[in-house]
């Protein structure tokens, strides 16, 4: 299996890429001049696998031939792909998805339905994340408090809008054909692995989640997270464009490659 990397993109890219030549993968650095001038690394037939930024891997799967590729249809990881399916177990138990201008122009109405009185929180449906999830005081909603024309530039982009809730505690797992593979917390605000322990019970919600879930792809990670003292699914991202954290990498590589060699 070939294993094109984007250097630079996840603090564990080198770990990554140690395993997958430990585990007589060949690994090759991907390079952005590909972009312009068309010199694609030959790959004879052999399965080539991509992991960078979300930018590329939505490229990698929607202009090359590369199988598998970057496990990235965004389509299928707009939260308004999923989220229907997993009320049961989603963090945010009400939620709206609407044009960012709808929202702006006249929140009260959407604020109202979800019982929000002071602060709400938004997030892109995109996985793409145009903007990061954030939450905003009533008073302070506006395109230019979410980045409007600095991270995008159209005014209708649709957002997910709910309830601020407060997470005490996250995880990440790995998912390969519904089944979790690899798993470790991590800690959001600096977007770090942690070495806690105490991930079985998270992992058991995970594979619960990824065995009931009609899946967005083949391999994708789910984040699960805890809030007042019970767990819930947080989100879905593309494996192509996502950080491992600490979870395994060989034991990722060995489920993928076992996966797509059987």
């Amino acid at each position: 299996m070939i294993w094109l990397l984007e250097r630079g993109v996840f603090d564990t890219g080198d770990e990554f890429a140690d395993a997958a030549a430990r585990a007589d993968h060949r690994v090759i650095q991907w390079d952005d001049d590909w972009l312009t001038n068309g010199r694609w690394p030959p790959h004879d037939g052999e399965k080539v696998a991509f992991r960078g930024s979300l930018g590329n891997a939505v490229f990698v799967h929607e202009s090359t031939d590369w199988k598998p590729g970057s496990w990235c249809d965004a389509h299928a990881f707009h939260c308004s792909s999923w989220y229907p399916q997993v009320s049961d177990w989603l963090l945010h138990q009400a939620w709206r998805i609407l044009p960012t201008d709808e929202f702006v122009a006249n929140p009260d109405p959407i604020l109202a339905e979800l019982g929000v009185k002071d602060e709400c929180f938004v997030r892109p449906d995109s996985p793409l994340k145009p903007f990061s999830g954030r939450v905003l005081a009533r008073d302070a909603i506006s395109l230019d408090a979410l980045d409007h024309g600095f991270y995008f530039d159209e005014a209708d982009i649709p957002i997910v809008v709910a309830p601020v809730r407060e997470v005490d505690r996250e995880w990440r797992f790995v998912v390969v054909d519904q089944k979790v593979v690899a798993g470790c917390a991590y800690e959001a605000t600096s977007r770090s692995g942690t070495t806690e322990a105490s991930t079985a019970k998270a992992k058991d919600l995970a594979s619960s989640i990824a065995s009931s879930l009609k899946a967005p792809a083949d391999v994708y990670v789910l984040d699960i997270c805890e809030s007042d003292g019970l767990l819930f699914l947080l989100e879905l991202n593309p494996f192509g464009g996502a950080d491992l954290y600490r979870c395994d990498a060989s034991e990722v590589i060995a489920a993928i490659a076992g996966y797509f060699t059987d």
